[in-house]
């Protein structure tokens, strides 16, 4: 079944998302977003988010199906995320997709998160990198993995001892008063800004944390000097904090990346996840990974946030893979870690 149609379900935080795909051929993509209902709050409200997606899941199903002229009774197979995420919110995800999975007799892939965001790639390339290092960037994740087979083994390298990356970003605009979601304010704004007016410090790089914690990530004491700055600078430049703040981020993220690259001697590099739609990530990692000799791979920034077409994509390669489906019954798992890549 190597071109099987299969649907996912991704909604594992505010994004009830559907997606499509046959085989590695994306025909649907639909995301129905609650981040306006949480924006007041300056953060994600679980139960609203939970509400909100048992509100958009039908209609989101059959826009999908309508996107991709196809009915229900010509899907394969279904997949959705099982973890990590808000409990509540899986578990919407998680009903429709079995209740999918009885009711038109097809197998189910209880699939992760985080490696369906590093297998988005595999839409838009011929060619799947094997083996990778990923960089997995978002709201509530920073990881250094290594991928010898997307649908069987994945490693961590390396992760965040404290705040995501963007949750940072979401910590200092809503400081800054910019807003939710805070990367994308963060990221417009950094373009008018000088990135060297202020040099913020970069986590977990001293000779001590190279030696002892190489791939791991630390963005707790760059929020707290921003904050500080911005206290004792009552009038401050915005465009030059928010620049020099990003920089700090998007500086250590590669410095780490490419520091995997080299020990693991894994030439590819792939950068998955909501933050890897900011734009100066983009054009650094372009140029420094053309300096390296890395290749690089970037998914389109709308399949880097949370979306239903990397479920699908995930579901599908398991499915062309041959590994095993998920059983009917199986429980949403909010820490699930990145080495279970699907519960079967």
């Amino acid at each position: 079944m190597s071109q099987a149609i299969v649907l996912g379900i991704e909604t594992s935080c505010d994004e009830t998302a559907v997606g499509i795909v046959r085989g590695r051929k994306l025909l649907a993509n639909v995301i129905a977003s609650s981040v306006q209902e949480h924006a007041r709050f300056g953060g994600v409200v679980p139960e609203i988010a939970s509400r909100a997606h048992l509100e958009a899941m039908q209609p989101a199903i059959s826009q999908a199906l309508r996107d991709a002229k196809i009915s229900l009774s010509d899907v394969d197979a279904i997949a959705v995320t099982a973890g990590p995420g808000l409990v509540g919110a899986l578990l919407v995800g998680v009903g429709a997709a079995t209740g999918l999975a009885l009711g038109l007799d097809k197998p189910i892939y209880a699939v992760n998160h985080l490696a369906a965001h590093i297998s988005v790639d595999a839409l838009t390339h011929s060619e799947i990198l094997e083996p990778t290092i990923a960089l997995l960037v978002s709201g509530g994740h920073s990881s250094l993995l290594q991928v010898d087979d997307i649908t069987s083994s994945i490693a961590k390298l390396g992760a965040t001892m404290d705040d995501a990356a963007g949750e940072a970003f979401d910590k200092i605009a809503r400081v800054m008063k910019l807003g939710f979601p805070g990367g994308p304010a963060i990221d417009a704004l950094a373009k008018d800004g000088d990135a060297e007016s202020i040099n913020f410090p970069r986590g977990l790089t001293t000779s001590n944390d190279w030696l002892t914690r190489p791939f791991d990530f630390s963005f707790s004491g760059l929020k707290t000097a921003v904050a500080r700055y911005l206290e004792a600078t009552p009038n401050y430049a915005k465009a030059n904090v928010a620049a020099s703040f990003q920089e700090a981020i998007v500086d250590v993220l590669l410095l780490k990346s490419l520091a995997a690259c080299k020990a693991s001697a894994i030439d590819s590099l792939v950068i998955a996840g909501g933050v890897g739609a900011n734009s100066r990530l983009r054009a650094l990692a372009q140029e420094r990974c053309l300096k390296a000799g890395i290749a690089l791979r970037i998914p389109a920034p709308g399949l880097c946030t949370d979306n239903g077409a990397m479920v699908a994509c995930l579901g599908s390669l398991m499915v062309a893979a041959g590994r095993a489906p998920s059983p009917i019954a199986f429980d949403a798992d909010s820490s699930l870690q990145v080495a279970t890549i699907s519960l079967h």
